[in-house]
């Protein structure tokens, strides 16, 4: 990917590399004509080389811009430079959600904070948006200690190109230890982020991940076949309450998970409000 650092790119200054993943590269940017800052993510142009992709992906980025939700991240803009798309956000201060891992959370402090996302997460579904890519590292955690999801549309836009190959290659839409099992085989449902929150919120309680291996084809085995690892062995104490929201929103089928978003934040606000 060619060097941003310092250049125009239209009306915005490209002030610091924010963080870089395998399809994109994130900048906070100076919007000279607003006089504010914002972040710039920058597809990179090795990722895909299809005629049809800048189509989709301003097809997806109005669709983007038009939601407006307290706990989403607002695309405010998008273009075009030297051959990278790109997407422009409002900028958050602050960290994300994975800066929380490592070790157990309270349960009741990882409902609070997932109780927003599973929010927005029902707006965007009752919009026809599925995110794709729930992770810690795309839910932000602002300074004034709010929660706000970022990354929509990426993944929806590179899916048309990727997901057949996904069962082949073995890397596929999305962070292959939040995906769900029917998005290894290149299918998208809401129920497909259900289940990648269930495994963020089984994470910050148990303080490890349902499934993990060395390679994504490694995950996706474990996935189909083992059965899920009961939380109460990493929290011994942990409510059946707890256990019950988890065991349901990380069934393997999704005909068994919560039947939509608005369900599953129902059952995290019941979390929330449960008296010790």
């Amino acid at each position: 990917m060619i060097e941003l650092l310092g250049q125009y790119v239209g009306r915005y200054h490209i002030v610091e590399r924010l963080g870089t993943g395998g399809m994109a590269t994130v900048y906070r940017a100076f919007d000279s004509r607003l006089e504010r800052d914002v972040a710039v993510k920058f597809i990179r142009a090795d990722v895909l080389r299809d005629e049809m992709f800048l189509k989709r992906f301003e097809r997806e980025a109005k669709a983007l811009a038009r939601l407006s939700h307290p706990n989403i991240v607002k695309v405010l803009d998008y273009g075009e430079h030297e051959g990278m798309p790109y997407l422009v956000m409002e900028y958050v201060r602050g960290d994300t959600l994975k800066g929380k891992l490592g070790s157990p959370i309270p349960w009741r402090e990882a409902a609070r904070m997932l109780l927003p996302v599973a929010e927005a997460l029902d707006y965007t579904h009752r919009q026809n948006i599925i995110h794709r890519d729930v992770k810690p590292a795309n839910i932000l955690l602002t300074g004034k200690g709010d929660i706000k999801l970022t990354d929509f549309g990426i993944a929806k836009v590179l899916e048309s190109e990727q997901s057949t190959q996904l069962t082949r290659t073995g890397v596929g839409i999305g962070t292959p230890q939040y995906m769900a099992p029917e998005q290894w085989r290149g299918e998208s449902l809401p129920q497909t982020d259900i289940y990648s929150l269930g495994v963020v919120f089984y994470e910050l309680v148990t303080g490890c991940r349902p499934y993990d291996a060395d390679t994504p084809a490694a995950i996706f085995e474990k996935m189909l076949i083992d059965p899920l690892p009961r939380p109460k062995d990493f929290v011994l104490h942990l409510p059946e309450s707890v256990e019950m929201v988890l065991f349901k929103a990380l069934a393997k089928n999704p005909d068994d998970r919560y039947v939509n978003m608005a369900e599953f934040a129902i059952a995290l606000e019941k979390l929330v409000l449960d008296q010790p």
